[in-house]
């Protein structure tokens, strides 16, 4: 039971997979897993119910049938029929969470950003080099199709030298969040266990699922969350690695 999956799944072998964070890429990314003939989701785990029911009817009108539901990722580590974990949570969860899985043995998908500092980022790399566990981080644009047709003619030399390179992000389609208020906590939502690391704040709807995104406890903006693609791609053109000095402009 300790081989990794490359080693013990065979043809007629199916992985049996963990969802944590259920809400938005999480289960975008169990869509794709699912494609997979040997691929099965046995276990679901939110801190929120509703998200979970949501996903389960979700799950049960393509003919898959109810998970197990999870709140607290640390048990569903604790069952030993999942494979495999994919972590589709704020990033302020992903150190921690990825650590975990591969203490419990699981292989790991976790989307990005892998971390919220060099310091997490130094600490997981640490665990899964110590590891025999396959661990992918959801940088899409290294394994698409397209994106690796358009790097292989960059570095082909048919554009000639190339002396400058633009990596940007339309996001016309996400609008401002107007403020709101502190609220009492959704019923059915676990609150504590969604700050988790993050420092204790009142309940804010504009704080909670996808607007996780724009507060420096959980997140990083826009350039943890589409610059994380788009810088990567622009140095992976260009066959480099890290950034020789950094200059940034802007408002607030």
């Amino acid at each position: 039971d300790a081989l990794p999956i490359w080693y013990k799944v065979g043809p007629n072998d199916t992985i049996n997979i963990g969802l944590i964070g259920c809400k938005g890429m999480g289960f975008s990314d169990l869509t794709s897993f699912l494609k997979q003939s040997d691929v099965n989701v046995i276990a679901l785990c939110d801190v929120d119910e509703s998200v979970l029911r949501q996903r389960t009817q979700d799950l049960e009108k393509a003919g898959i049938k109810k998970p197990k539901w999870y709140r607290d990722y640390r048990v569903l580590l604790e069952d030993k029929d999942i494979d495999a974990v994919i972590i589709g949570t704020p990033d302020h969860w992903h150190c921690l969470q990825l650590t975990d899985a591969l203490q419990a043995n699981k292989d790991v998908y976790c989307e990005k950003p892998i971390a919220n500092s060099i310091q997490e980022a130094d600490i997981m790399l640490s665990k899964v080099m110590a590891s025999d566990r396959m661990v992918q981080i959801g940088q899409w644009q290294r394994s698409q199709p397209h994106f690796v047709d358009a790097i292989d003619f960059v570095h082909s030399g048919a554009l000639g030298e190339i002396r400058l390179v633009k990596a940007w992000a339309y996001q016309g389609w996400m609008k401002p969040v107007a403020p709101m208020p502190n609220s009492a906590v959704p019923q059915g939502v676990d609150y504590n266990m969604w700050l988790g690391p993050a420092p204790e704040r009142p309940f804010n709807a504009n704080r909670f699922h996808f607007n996780f995104r724009w507060f420096w406890e959980y997140a990083g903006g826009l350039m943890t969350d589409w610059g994380v693609h788009l810088i990567d791609y622009a140095l992976y053109g260009m066959k480099a690695s890290t950034p020789k000095s950094v200059m940034a402009l802007g408002g607030k």
